[in-house]
């Protein structure tokens, strides 16, 4: 496994992602001093994700045939100029324009990260791949973190300030891009002869896998989106310790993806996809019931952790079902199916402002359910049944 290249690929990836993650974390503001509503507010989260995850296939289609790993430095500098002019522009239009190129930028760095973060793995995919996604996690993390102390300070244009990191990040990447793609040559050529073989596609069990990686996004996406204003209505909260308890969440999230990283190449792939949706059910009950506003900004944190948990493990099964296609399988489970969690935080704000928030937040509790019936139809990736043919061998030697 190659930490080195492992970390200058997390390293881009949260930089990509701390964009991406920093317009849920303006939301707040963007209500209250420029008078969005909920639907404004879910039509520019739309506009975003639409640019960053829902054209990523066509990025991972790409990358398939023409090997683009230029895109990733030049993607994360393109978020960086997206999260910069977010908070410049007083027009919702050009709001909207600008993170929509932003979102371009977040679109063309995943699924070529992705692919070398595959590469950089070795046999440990599950390890590696959730320390990349590890790094996207932490950027969705530090985005409140870093925009709420930025716009208290200097407003709006303090997102400005916050554009600095994935700028440098974009830097690095560039210096680094030629090592790394020495580093991984050897794993990219056993992937390339492979890639002429399609006999080991399994589009069935991908879709189904696309589905449950969307709903699981469109619980992500909803509570990134309405947690906090359903902390600050039902509880009196501040709008910053609204995104306190967000970026409590997202970093609970990034320690439940590492963890389900190393549950993955223990206990195997669908055990910990399923185990995940299973944990969610009471979890977002107890948020709902919660009698404190600390308790519900503890029990989101658990949220966070078991919701995350899947995310390494739904991109190595991506891959997994389509080892031919790693461009349009990272491009679906990091970006297409992502993307529809933000079709459906656009739909919650729309059922907010006519039903109310709290509408919205239980049809986000009951989301798990769906997600749950389409995991237990999913098979054994071939890695897994691989895995599982020795031991499924010795057991029946010893009768037991």
């Amino acid at each position: 496994m190659d930490r080195r290249g492992l970390a200058t690929l997390a390293s881009g990836h949260a930089a990509a992602d701390l964009c991406q993650g920093s317009i849920p974390a303006l939301i707040p503001f963007l209500v209250h001093q420029r008078g969005y509503s909920f639907g404004a507010a879910g039509a520019l989260l739309l506009v975003v994700t639409i640019g960053s995850s829902i054209i990523q296939p066509l990025f991972g289609a790409l990358s398939d045939r023409l090997q683009l790993a230029w895109l990733m430095p030049a993607g994360v500098a393109l978020a960086a100029v997206g999260i910069a002019g977010a908070g410049v522009f007083d027009s919702f239009a050009l709001t909207c324009i600008v993170v929509g190129l932003g979102g371009l930028g977040v679109a063309a760095f995943h699924p070529e990260g992705a692919r070398y973060a595959n590469y950089a793995s070795g046999d440990r995919r599950g390890t590696g791949m959730s320390l990349f996604s590890v790094g996207g996690n932490a950027g969705f993390a530090l985005a409140p973190v870093l925009i709420t102390p930025a716009v208290l300070a200097v407003g709006l244009n303090g997102t400005l300030i916050v554009a600095i990191l994935p700028a440098i990040a974009a830097v690095v990447l560039a210096i680094e891009l030629p090592k790394l793609k020495r580093r991984s040559a050897a794993a990219a050529s056993a992937v390339a002869k492979g890639q002429s073989d399609r006999s080991g596609d399994r589009w069935g069990a991908f879709s189904t896998l696309a589905g449950v990686v969307s709903i699981r996004s469109g619980i992500y996406f909803g509570l990134q989106s309405f947690a906090p204003l359903w902390l600050i209505h039902t509880y009196g909260a501040s709008e910053a310790t609204g995104n306190a308890a967000l970026a409590a969440m997202l970093f609970a999230g990034a320690l439940g993806t590492l963890i389900g990283g190393q549950l993955v190449d223990r206990i195997g792939r669908r055990k910990v996809l399923v185990g995940s949706i299973v944990a969610q059910v009471p979890l977002l009950l107890a948020f709902m019931l919660s009698p404190s506003g600390i308790l519900a900004g503890i029990v989101l944190a658990g949220i966070g952790f078991v919701t995350v948990m899947s995310f390494s493990v739904s991109v190595v099964m991506g891959q997994e079902y389509l080892p031919s296609r790693l461009g349009i399988a990272s491009g679906v489970t990091l970006g297409f199916s992502i993307g529809v969690g933000g079709v459906f935080a656009a739909l919650f704000g729309i059922v907010a402002d006519s039903a109310g928030l709290e509408t919205v937040m239980w049809i986000v509790a009951a989301l798990p359910l769906a997600g749950l019936a389409l995991a237990l139809t999913l098979p054994l990736t071939a890695q897994e049944e691989r895995i599982s043919r020795p031991t499924r061998a010795a057991t029946a030697r010893t009768g037991r």
